[in-house]
């Protein structure tokens, strides 16, 4: 069934379609390639992109034609704003430009960005105000991601600026990840409900508050997944959920594809699109 058909089905029964991906990110360490064909062959809706220091995640024509070949729409660009992709598109603003252009290239409506690291004060200052602008001049949305605060020897350490949960920031949309939730002692559902429309995006994973960014499958970790999904499919939310757990520990053949299968339907289960 084709989005556009599920989309159709959902009108039809007042119910809005939430579309769910696959963020390259969840078959790490393979390639973008994968991602598209992992998509395809257990019936995901799209996929995201994070940009790394692959030259496929990197080129437009790259992206379109794997789009094209396996019929996975490219719902997302996740920035390189992360610590590990700083070498990656030069400077911080360049960073979010070139995957704002590249989002409009490939046909994706949203650019998922970190917030400014602590180190980087002149991007930090004006760094709401440089987000809508180029998101207007694109014509995608750039939604910001939450992060959570660094811990050095017990003590938090400022690692972001302004801060590293964009809830009370004035950003116009966010990207809600669980994981990142759980590191910071936060409850997603709790916070949902706060965001109410500026939440544009979601990452579906989980994890526990123990300081590390585990992206559990959902329901492995102290989020309350569920909830958070119904919640979504009860007030019409009109975004994403993207599938971004980690599967870099799989050992056995197709273990990574019962995961990945395991939390599409997980997230379809609990927003309504298939029953138990």
């Amino acid at each position: 069934m084709t989005i556009s058909s599920k989309i159709s089905k959902a009108e039809d029964n007042s119910t809005p379609f939430i579309p769910v991906a696959l963020s390259s990110a969840s078959v790490y360490p393979l390639s973008v390639h994968d991602t598209f064909a992992v998509a395809h062959d257990l019936g995901y809706d799209g996929v995201e992109v994070m940009v790394t220091g692959s030259n496929d995640s990197q080129n437009p024509q790259t992206l379109n034609a794997l789009s094209e070949r396996y019929g996975q729409p490219i719902m997302a660009i996740h920035a390189p704003t992360l610590l590990l992709t700083q070498q990656v598109w030069g400077k911080a603003w360049t960073k979010i430009e070139l995957s704002a252009a590249m989002a409009a290239e490939v046909g994706a409506t949203t650019v998922v960005a970190h917030p400014p690291f602590r180190w980087q004060s002149g991007y930090a200052e004006n760094f709401a105000e440089g987000v809508r602008h180029i998101s207007e001049q694109y014509g995608v949305t750039i939604a910001v991601e939450n992060m959570y605060p660094w811990r050095v020897r017990g003590r938090e350490a400022k690692a972001y600026l302004p801060h590293w949960n964009p809830v009370t920031e004035p950003y116009d949309h966010v990207t809600w990840d669980f994981s990142h939730a759980a590191i910071a002692g936060m409850d997603s559902y709790e916070e949902l409900r706060k965001l109410g429309s500026r939440l544009h995006h979601v990452h579906l994973t989980d994890g526990t508050p123990n300081g590390r960014d585990e992206h559990m499958l959902p329901g492995e970790g102290t989020q309350r997944c569920a909830e958070a999904l119904q919640y979504l499919a009860e007030t019409g939310y009109a975004g994403v959920v993207a599938i971004e757990v980690s599967t870099r520990k799989v050992k056995g053949a197709g273990e990574r594809e019962d995961q990945l299968k395991q939390t599409l339907d997980f997230a379809r289960m609990n927003l309504g699109q298939i029953s138990e």
